[in-house]
Order: structure tokens, then C-alpha cells, then sequence
């Protein structure tokens, strides 16, 4: 499917007038794309040869432009020229909040002749690959043929992009891995200016229980017992923040999925749930030890006479 491009551009049905994608292509296009109208039929090859104008449309442009439910037969105006509406495509969603059905297709020497688009288009091709060919096989055949089309010599740059669902997932996996990183690294900086927070806590909380420590002691507590309460606390104090943080993580992207309808509604298995507040608990005991500690090897008579 051949699809140069104007992104974004005017197109007017009567008084009404909308911005939308506008690009030309072939009848394999809902092939291609696994896309078929709704309503009408799609470009033929006649079309193309005969450079008709003629054009389909999304369903969010038909709506925007005020056409009726049916407008096979109406009439709009794409660069300056009048174009009849033969199809509209079946609707496809948002995408992260983007619209997919907001555009209208031409044949592509339709496209090429239109006034006022002689500057040069954004063109591409996409295809499908049988699955008796290897795509990195195909893909570099392609670059060759293009290169040769283009009258590249050995050493000259690509003045052309051809990528593959295998390249686009190395990309995405890769953005993945960079943004683990960097994710990691702040949670990484954020659970120990936390841990620190804590450990102020319980040291304050230790000053402030001196006698009360002391009067534990007195009445028989040992070492043990002390420094298990005081990392249970620690414990506590970490895992609390930790559920108000999943709260406030859960609230945060509900709201995004909300405002987005292509964003799919929130889930968080019970794993990550368990794994979040078991290792903030973690962080609770490791930065706990040290006011425990001080709390356990406290004097019973130097405590009970602390004022």
C-alpha cells in the first residue's frame, strides 16, 4: 500500500471544515492494514488509473464534517479540488488517546495531481510478508531496490528508512530497558532518602521512650524482645507508606487511563501488590536496625533515669 502523506490537512463539506490526515494509496490498503469499510466500498484499481476523484473516509472526520450517517455521494473539498465520498472504513478506536479514525484516503495519483500539492509528499510503503520468506531477507532486498532506484553508490547513506516488526520491538525493548533504568535509579535514590526518614523517626521515637525502656527492662524485657519491637515498628512505618504510595500510584493512573479511552483500565496482580509492601517492609527493618539497637543495649537504671 503506497501512502504519501499532507498530515493534517483542511478538508470542507459545505460550511463545515475539519483538519484531518489525508494520504494516498491503493485498494490493497485494507489489505495491508486488515481495514474495510463500514459503509460504500473502497478505492478500486480503476480509481487509481483513471485518477479519479474520489476519496473514503473515517468515521471521526464524517462526523466532524457533518455528513450524514450514509454520505455516500457527498461531496468534499481536500487541497482545492471536490472529491465524492464512496466509502467510510470501519471504526477503529483511540489509540493513547489518538484518534485512528480521523483521515481520508485517495488513490494515490489522485493525490499526486491534487492543486496546491506539488511540493514534495511523505511516501511509504508498507507490505505483508508470506510466511514462507524470512522478513530481514525481504526487508534487505527491499533496501537494495532502493538504493539502485535511488542511484545510490557504495559508501552513500540511505536517503530512505526501511524497518521491520523484528526492528521496532529491538527499538521498543531497548526504550524499555532505558527506562528501567532510570525508573530504578529513582526508586533506588527515593527508598533511601525514605530509609533515612525512617531512621530519624525511630532514633527520635528511641530518645523520646527512654524511660519507658527502661521500665521494660526493669520488669524483666530482654535485649531480644526490645529489638523486636522496635524493628516490628520500623517495619510497620515502612509498609504503611509503602500502601499509600500503591494508592496513590493506583489513583494516579486511573486518572490517565480515564482522560486517555485508549489506555487500558488499570490492573495490579496481587503479586506486585504482595512484592511492593513485603519489600517496603524490607527497608523498614534494614534502616530500623540501628535505632533498635540503640533502644536494646540501653541501661535499665540509666534509662529510668533519663529525663
Amino acid at each position: 500500500a503506497s501512502l504519501p502523506s499532507q498530515p493534517l490537512m483542511e478538508i470542507r463539506a459545505g460550511s463545515q471544515a475539519a483538519l484531518a490526515t489525508v494520504q494516498g494509496t491503493t485498494h490493497s490498503y485494507q489489505d495491508v492494514y486488515g481495514v474495510f469499510p463500514a459503509l460504500g466500498r473502497f478505492l478500486s484499481p480503476a480509481d487509481e488509473r483513471r485518477r479519479r476523484r474520489v476519496c473514503v473516509i473515517g468515521e471521526v472526520t464524517r462526523e466532524t464534517l457533518g455528513l450524514p450517517e450514509n454520505p455516500i455521494g457527498e461531496y468534499v473539498e481536500i487541497g482545492g479540488e471536490w472529491l465524492k465520498v464512496v466509502g467510510v472504513m470501519e471504526e477503529r478506536g483511540d489509540f493513547f488517546g489518538i484518534s485512528q479514525d480521523d483521515y481520508a484516503l485517495l488513490p494515490y495519483s489522485t493525490l499526486r495531481r491534487l492543486g496546491g500539492l506539488q511540493a514534495d509528499l511523505d511516501i511509504g510503503l508498507r507490505l505483508t510478508v508470506a510466511p514462507n520468506f524470512e522478513r530481514d531477507a525481504v526487508a534487505e532486498r527491499i533496501r537494495t531496490l532502493l538504493r539502485r532506484a535511488h542511484g545510490l553508490k557504495p559508501g552513500d547513506e540511505d536517503d530512505f528508512q526501511v524497518s521491520s516488526p523484528d526492528q521496532l520491538g529491538e527499538s521498543f525493548a531497548r526504550l524499555g530497558t532505558a527506562l528501567t533504568a532510570v525508573v530504578a535509579s529513582v526508586v533506588g535514590i527515593s527508598l533511601v532518602v525514605g530509609g533515612i526518614g525512617i531512621m530519624n523517626i525511630m532514633l527520635v521515637s528511641v530518645t523520646e521512650r527512654t524511660r519507658e525502656i527502661g521500665t521494660l527492662k526493669a520488669l524483666g524485657a530482654t535485649r531480644r524482645q526490645i529489638l523486636l519491637q522496635f524493628l516490628t515498628e520500623a517495619a510497620a512505618l515502612s509498609m504503611l507508606g509503602g500502601v499509600v504510595g500503591l494508592l496513590v500510584g493506583y489513583g494516579v493512573a486511573a486518572i490517565i487511563a480515564a482522560a486517555a479511552p485508549g489506555i487500558p483500565s488499570v490492573v495490579i496482580p496481587l503479586w506486585a501488590v504482595t512484592l511492593a509492601i513485603g519489600f517496603s517492609g524490607l527497608v523498614g527493618i534494614v534502616f530500623g536496625i540501628m535505632p533498635a539497637a540503640k533502644a536494646a543495649d540501653l541501661h535499665p537504671i540509666e534509662a529510668l533515669r533519663y529525663e
